[in-house]
């Protein structure tokens, strides 16, 4: 008997059909294209009526992520979903995708790590399908962005944005070698000291809600410092180096962090996806969205192999390797 390995058999995606350009905002907010375009490379974003919820968004992603598999709703027995705008305090969102799915066996939990919240929740999902205790899982990232977002500041207005993305994931027998498909590795870490550097100003224990802020120039700072040494890790606990990479999938934060990470580890340009110019910053959501779209336009193969990392607030961060 073989190693249980999870293997990605689908993906899916989610925008927003409301389209805000940067001249857009530069009439609400004191900023230009010129200045958003070179600071960050962002060009447009997606923002979600009003009336519409983080599962509602997530709820979509998943069912184009099940169809691209294959894959039933009523097979899922396992739902992670990623995100730091939930819908309500409490239930977990997952649990309200899963009664929009039509699911009623199984279990659905959220689980939040800001930017990295994908990554995470795909570790975990990862772990708990090797166990042996769950033979199908969805993992989802989504965020509502927009609905924390201080749309007078410019600093961080300009950045976040909404959208969902998923991956349909499945236990399944392998070697356990590099060779094999499905997730290979993941490396996860956190440091709360730097708490004040990304946050939300206010939760339910503060009284209240409150709206993201951001030390910018030290969040950059730390993203390329961190994701770097998880990059880093990842090649080196594996014998890879970045010439190994088939595709790099990073969070879309920002252009300068993703051309700061290609030059550092040797990697092609043309292996980098990137959606920041139109998708800008949706978190949790921005990796399975980068991901689907390679993989729907072809450049994602199978038994390609594709290396992500993440950095959000608090901070988490990480790095994960997996073959297509």
């Amino acid at each position: 008997m073989g190693k249980l390995r999870s293997i990605i058999t689908g993906s899916g995606s989610y925008l927003p059909p409301n389209i805000v350009t940067n001249a857009e905002l530069a009439k609400k907010v004191d900023t230009t294209d010129e200045w958003i375009v070179a600071r960050t490379g962002i060009k447009e974003r997606r923002i979600a009526d009003e009336g519409v919820l983080t599962s509602d968004l997530a709820t979509f992603a998943a069912q184009n992520a099940l169809k691209n598999a294959g894959v039933d709703a009523s097979e899922i027995d396992l739902i992670v979903l990623a995100t730091a705008t939930p819908n309500r305090t409490f239930p977990a969102t997952a649990t309200t995708v899963q009664a929009n799915l039509g699911i009623t066996t199984g279990c659905a939990f959220d689980v939040q790590a800001v930017c990295s919240g994908f990554l995470y929740a795909l570790t975990v999902a990862d772990n708990m399908l090797q166990c042996g205790n769950f033979k199908k899982a969805l993992v989802i990232g989504a965020e509502t962005f927009s609905r924390i977002i201080d749309w007078k500041d410019r600093s961080t207005c300009v950045l976040f944005a909404d959208g969902a993305g998923a991956v349909v994931v499945e236990a399944s027998e392998g070697e356990g070698t590099i060779a094999d498909r499905g997730i290979l590795y993941s490396h996860l870490r956190s440091d709360g000291r730097y708490e004040d550097k990304l946050y939300v100003d206010a939760g339910p224990s503060q009284g209240g809600d409150g709206y993201l802020k951001m030390q910018g120039k030290e969040v950059f700072r730390h993203a390329v410092s961190k994701i770097g040494s998880a990059i880093e890790q990842a090649l080196e606990d594996n014998g890879l180096t970045g010439e190994d990479i088939d595709w790099f999938v990073p969070h879309q934060a920002n252009k300068r962090i993703l051309d700061a990470m290609a030059r550092k580890f040797s990697l092609d340009t043309s292996k980098v996806v990137e959606t920041v110019h139109k998708h800008a910053n949706t978190s949790a959501a921005s990796i399975p969205l980068a991901l689907h779209e390679a993989v729907g336009d072809g450049r994602i193969k199978k038994g390609d192999l594709v290396l992500i990392e993440a950095l959000g607030g608090g901070f988490t961060w990480g790095s994960m390797l997996f073959r297509w």
